[in-house]
């Protein structure tokens, strides 16, 4: 295949990346046969057709609803609020989604009584090209935390936010920790996922995480780091294929009891077709190639970056002065705020090695460990894991706040009072 040799990249080594194309033909080509084998074997068992077989769900594309700003380089936005009005907000939280969802997702089933009573405004948005959501054309994890800061400041979040990262969502959670700590009141995590690459971790932490997946999904990780060119192939086949399967299917996972239990019932397979329908409905692959080299890719920060510590003092009689007259926390460096993490046991999406890396390079991380739970099930549909979740960083609910009275100037009062009784 020597020939074929300058129509490679300058970095890449012909010998190697030969044998990956070898490697993906072969899967591509053993895949057919599968489905040409299964069919064969139909044919040879039912000699009548099934008429009880089920129909394959099609991907249905809803007219815009959105509501969406403007951010200072000319793209669209689009958000979606739950819970309490801004002027009554207790709390707010932001919530980025994962690979494959929109701002539809947000907290899954999380009821609006329930925002209510601990009087949270919960605010989600699109990814840039997903949804309605416009395309950034150089993103990367910086960019994304301020597309949230601009967000929060569009909607009126005047005081510090709470950031909500679940699964692959946690990605731009971590950059919004390190990008914008000073406009974050704490960060609230749901089997958070981190680089596998990421060049800290131990060879046994690395064990770990990628002895849980499939051969597929290491196959897919492997691709979005070193070839990312060949990931279309997969996701015009899959998602964008205009067809509906199951998450587990989709995103090559391995799930354990409860969460295959899960995701076969009605309310999460009704969710789960909006969420992807939005997710896709712009139809273009370059948005999700984006996102998952994002995950694989340098992050341009590592997590211990985010750990509280003193800064670096430069040394000189006069930065000694100012350190005399300069507050305490300007000396610190890292995110001041709370981070809890909530992580499954039984998760093989997002193993438990990964929470235990970040509580190694970040010891004040409070992880909350759930002996039986997967990666769906104490975040998906689950009305006393919301209740616990919420009272763990809010404590006891005490409501929204209480609509403030505006006091008139008597005259302006007396004046009002005259416009009623003659309207009367």
């Amino acid at each position: 295949m020597r020939f074929l040799n300058e129509y490679l990249p300058e970095d890449r080594d012909p010998a190697h990346s030969w044998s990956v194309v070898l490697v993906v033909l072969f899967l591509a080509v053993a895949e057919h046969l599968t489905h040409i084998l299964n069919c064969i074997a139909a044919i040879l068992v039912n000699t009548e057709i099934d008429t009880t077989s089920p129909v394959t769900k099609k991907l249905c594309i809803h007219p815009p609803n959105a509501t969406r700003i403007l951010l200072p380089d000319g793209r669209h936005l689009a958000y979606q609020e739950q819970g309490v009005p801004a002027d009554r907000a207790r709390y707010t939280m932001i919530a980025p989604h994962s690979f494959l969802s929109s701002r539809l997702a947000g907290i899954p089933g999380i009821k609006t009584s329930l925002l209510q009573e601990f009087g949270v405004r919960l605010i989600t948005y699109d990814l840039p090209g997903f949804g309605e959501s416009d395309r950034h054309p150089n993103r990367n994890l910086e960019s994304s935390a301020i597309d949230m800061l601009h967000l929060s400041y569009a909607v009126g979040v005047t005081d510090k936010f709470w950031v909500v990262g679940y699964s692959s969502g946690s990605m731009h959670a971590w950059a919004a920790l390190r990008y914008i700590p000073d406009r974050l009141a704490g960060a609230y995590m749901v089997a958070p996922i981190v680089n596998p690459y990421e060049p800290s971790m131990t060879k046994e932490e690395r064990r770990r995480i990628w002895e849980k997946w499939t051969i597929r999904k290491k196959l897919m990780y492997f691709l979005a780091r070193r070839f990312p060119r060949i990931l279309p192939y997969f996701y015009r086949r899959s998602f964008l294929s205009g067809s509906l399967a199951q998450v587990d299917e989709w995103l090559s996972l391995s799930l354990g009891k409860r969460d295959s239990a899960l995701i076969e019932e009605r309310i999460f397979q009704e969710f789960w077709q909006r969420d992807v329908e939005e997710s896709v409905r712009q139809g273009n692959v370059r948005p999700f190639v984006e996102e998952a080299v994002l995950q694989v890719s340098s992050w341009g920060f590592s997590l211990g970056d985010l750990k509280l510590q003193k800064k670096h003092q430069k040394k000189g009689i006069i930065f000694w002065f100012k350190s005399l007259y300069r507050r305490a926390d300007e000396d610190l460096t890292g995110f001041l705020g709370p981070i809890h993490i909530w992580q499954g046991m039984k998760d093989r999406v997002a193993p438990p090695a990964m929470s235990d890396f970040v509580q190694r390079v970040l010891p004040a991380a409070m992880v909350h460990k759930l002996l039986y739970e997967g990666h769906f099930t104490y975040f998906y549909f689950c009305d006393e894991c919301h209740r616990q979740i919420l009272s763990m960083l809010f404590g006891n609910p005490q409501g929204p706040l209480a609509s403030e009275v505006v006091q008139l100037p008597r005259e302006e009062y007396v004046e009002k009072l005259e416009e009623v009784t003659l309207a009367s």
